[in-house]
């Protein structure tokens, strides 16, 4: 095999001479550089620059895009520097291999945080000039080619990359041939034998499919004439990991899924678009609810077509994919058309915004983060295929992961209006922030001035961009209100350890902070605070360094909580403790303390470790009013919620939420409120309240779930 630039020049036939000339120079001089170096399957390693060039030239990509893929790996691995290649090529190749390039490993101190600030470095290359990641899929995509000679750990790492960075990438940025070829090499090399299983199915049903293939298209071809709607009409099979991924989601074997076969219907414009899907659902039945209009709705990367699944002969499933020449064209190259189609084509400009708005996306959540590993998993759950498009109040698209709620809606918008956001209308009705949106929604945000994010956000949204921002506030937010905290937490560790300590003199404080690698005091006790720092262990430290002798520890005295601190302290969702309950408070890594009930059943596995918990007690007047479950049980009389919600109010309580339960046939309603109380008498005056109305049969509080059953207690 020859692995000489004649192989390539063929393909760089759309290249003027003098480009195709500089590329040359690229070969020639990565050639000499990587003289004498293999890869490990014995070639001469200059075949694989060579051949990630050669994919690119078939994207039709620019000079400058080709000269740094043959250039790709010498500054890495050879003794050839980026200057050289900046006084030689010029300073836009110069960059595009340094974004390439990988970062110095001995800098890490793990691999998985090298790989993690490895690719945060290529993505933020990316968003400035996208021809980065481009050479970067055309690399991988040989390499996944070429994987036979590594070894099975390390082929296994590679593919399992793959599937969850570069495959999404690649489909996210339109390039859906790349995106299929990188899914089904992954999926060879991370699974090996469910693959060959799979292929060989596959092939098997081949023989047995092709006769009902032909006689599908022969028939939508007779009836798409008939119809005068010129179309090109072709079959094809679905690739591997999108068959392997259906039988993975929906439970089925092999032999229960039929649609491996699709068709793609090609047509001169827009209007015979829908032209042709009319013809085709007469010609064969539509499954309901089986349709997607990409075509109106094009997905976030540009990608437009009809999407329509029929009942066809013998009741198969049959899938058909309908769009313009200009629509396929795009499906298939994505943002690489750019360079491909040099016009002033709509679509193309459309598909740019979009992938810029993408990439500048990516700089918003850089600029929260400087922890690697978590930047790339924001970046991953940004890569999910699946979307739902909704409406903003000035009738603007916009296309959110699924599952995405008006949180990530907002931040979606703007960074402010999910910073400031307080309630949302969906289809013109006021709805909770945690709301889940649907294909269609009509979406409108309001904020307030003083209003700042919820960290129980964080419980509910899946975007990159809003968990980012989200917790970047909560980072920087409050801090002093959480060095208080971390104050307080450090001096009953002091006096737990050592009731006699003395106050630790500012030498030894210096050393403290100075061994944790912070700048003062304050923020050693603001990491306290936020859960990020043990109080015993730093008080172990301080008094150690002061040189005294700890003894045995004596019991410490409690910390008095309000209930109102903020995200310094947080009141336990699982058994929702109000002043008046005995408590006991956890360490909480981000979290900061988090304040249970003695009963609650989810601390259990930490009562044996005291080092987990610290005794706490509220304060003799919280001033603060707490909300607290109750489940009324009442017979189904006319009138009876009211007759219960008026005793509520009669005792000093709000009511926050309500909820019923009916059963059919049963005599009795389940009434659910939430309630604000001042502590635990006033809830059993509340209670004691409710007992004596004719209609209420039986009342508990609730304090959690366990079992998916609300745990009550009389």
């Amino acid at each position: 095999m020859t692995y000489e630039f004649e192989s390539l020049r063929p393909d760089l036939a759309y290249l003027p001479p003098d480009e195709v000339g500089t590329i040359e120079d690229a070969y020639e001089f990565s050639r000499r550089a990587h003289e004498g170096q293999f890869r490990k399957s014995g070639e001469p390693y200059i075949s694989h620059p060579l051949a990630v060039a050669g994919i690119l030239a078939g994207w039709h990509l620019d000079a400058q895009t080709l000269c740094a893929a043959l250039l790709h790996d010498v500054v890495e691995d050879t003794p050839a520097t980026a200057s050289e290649i900046e006084a030689r090529f010029g300073k836009p190749v110069a960059l595009l291999v340094e974004g390439v390039s990988k970062l110095d490993k001995l800098a890490f101190a793990s691999e998985q945080h090298a790989q993690a600030e490895n690719f945060r470095k290529m993505l933020l290359a990316m968003a400035q000039d996208v021809r980065v990641i481009l050479v970067k899929l055309a690399d991988r995509t040989h390499n996944m080619h070429t994987m036979g000679a590594m070894p099975a750990e390390k082929r296994r790492r590679i593919a399992t990359e793959t599937l969850e960075i570069y495959a999404p990438i690649a489909n996210r940025l339109g390039l859906h041939s790349v995106y299929q070829e990188l899914e089904d090499l992954g999926f060879r090399y991370s699974h090996p034998n469910r693959y060959q299983v799979l292929a060989k199915a596959v092939k098997a049903a081949r023989g047995n499919r092709r006769e009902l293939v032909e006689k599908v298209k022969l028939a939508m071809q007779e009836k798409l004439e008939q119809c005068k709607i010129e179309a090109t009409i072709t079959g094809r099979e679905k690739h591997l990991y999108s068959i392997y991924r259906k039988m993975q989601e929906k439970n089925l074997a092999f032999s229960e899924v039929f649609d491996i076969y699709g068709f793609r219907v090609v047509v001169r414009d827009q209007p015979s678009c829908y032209l042709a899907l009319g013809a085709l659902h007469a010609l064969y039945k539509p499954i309901p609810g089986k349709f997607k209009d990409y075509i109106a709705i094009p997905k976030a990367n540009g990608y437009q077509s009809l999407h329509s699944i029929l009942f066809g002969p013998n009741g198969t499933p049959i899938e058909i994919q309908i769009r313009t020449t200009d629509m396929n064209r795009l499906a298939e190259s994505g943002v690489a058309s750019h360079w491909m189609y040099k016009s002033a084509d709509a679509a193309l400009n459309d598909v740019q915004t979009r992938t810029h708005r993408w990439l500048q996306s990516l700089l918003d959540i850089q600029a929260d983060h400087g922890d690697s590993p978590e930047f790339l998993e924001h970046i991953k759950v940004d890569l999910f295929p699946d979307e739902v498009y909704v409406f903003t109040p000035k009738g603007k698209i916009m296309a959110l992961p699924r599952g995405a709620t008006a949180v990530d809606f907002a931040f979606a918008v703007h960074t402010d209006v999910g910073r400031h956001c307080i309630a949302v209308k969906i289809n013109y009705e006021l709805m909770p922030l945690r709301t889940q949106l649907r294909n269609g929604d009509h979406v409108e945000i309001l904020t307030a001035a003083n209003a700042s994010p919820n960290a129980a956000w964080l419980n509910f949204v899946v975007t990159g961009k809003a968990r980012s921002h989200i917790r970047n506030y909560l980072r920087n937010t409050r801090v002093e209100e959480a060095a208080a905290l971390g104050e307080r937490l450090l001096n009953h560790a002091i006096a737990a350890l050592n009731p006699e300590a003395t106050a630790p003199d500012p030498a030894v404080w210096e050393r403290v902070v100075k061994d944790y690698g912070l700048q003062n005091r304050q923020e050693l006790f603001a990491g306290i605070g936020l859960g990020r720092k043990l109080p015993l262990v730093v008080a172990h430290q301080l008094l150690h360094v002061q040189g005294e002798k700890t003894g045995e520890p004596a019991h410490p005295h409690a910390i008095s909580i309000r209930g109102t601190e903020g995200i310094a302290v947080e009141l336990a969702q699982c058994c929702h403790p109000i002043p008046g309950d005995p408590i006991l408070g956890f360490i909480h890594k981000e979290r900061g303390l988090i304040i249970h009930t003695h009963d609650c059943p989810s601390i259990r596995a930490f009562r044996t470790d005291p080092d987990k918990w610290l005794d706490v007690e509220w304060e003799a007047e919280p001033g603060h009013m707490f909300d607290v479950s109750i489940k009324v049980v009442v017979g189904n009389q006319r009138g009876v919620l009211a007759k219960v919600a008026a005793a509520i109010a009669e005792h000093g309580s709000n009511i926050g939420n309500v909820a019923m339960e009916e059963e059919d046939g049963s005599p009795y309603t389940v009434l659910f409120f939430t309630v604000q109380v001042e502590n635990r008498m006033h809830l059993a005056r509340v209670m004691r309240g409710l007992r004596v109305l004719p209609d209420v049969v039986r009342i508990f509080r609730i304090k959690g779930k366990k079992d998916g059953r609300a745990a009550q207690s009389q």
